[in-house]
């Protein structure tokens, strides 16, 4: 397996804790980075993949379509758009 390295800087309140839960996993920091964040890369790939089968034929303009037919109604108590947003 090739290797790059990379630079890290982190705030010291998340390197700490970081460096906390590798010492209790029994690992390095360094070994704990890489695997958290091997996780994160999987977690994303497998949404992006998931999102996109689920999609299927969906558009943009399909979804504009779809929203025009919601009838036109006030919204309820607490679902208003904030001041200054339409």
């Amino acid at each position: 397996m090739s290797k790059a390295t990379y630079p890290l800087k982190l705030p010291r309140s998340i390197k700490d804790a970081a460096a906390k839960l590798a010492r209790d996993d029994g690992v390095s920091l360094n070994q704990w980075i890489a695997s958290a964040v091997a996780q994160k890369v999987g977690a994303v790939e497998t949404a992006a993949k998931f999102l996109e089968r689920r999609k299927g034929e969906a558009t943009g303009s399909g979804m504009r379509a779809y929203l025009d037919r919601v009838p036109a109604a006030r919204p309820l108590p607490g679902d208003e758009m904030p001041d200054g947003r339409r």
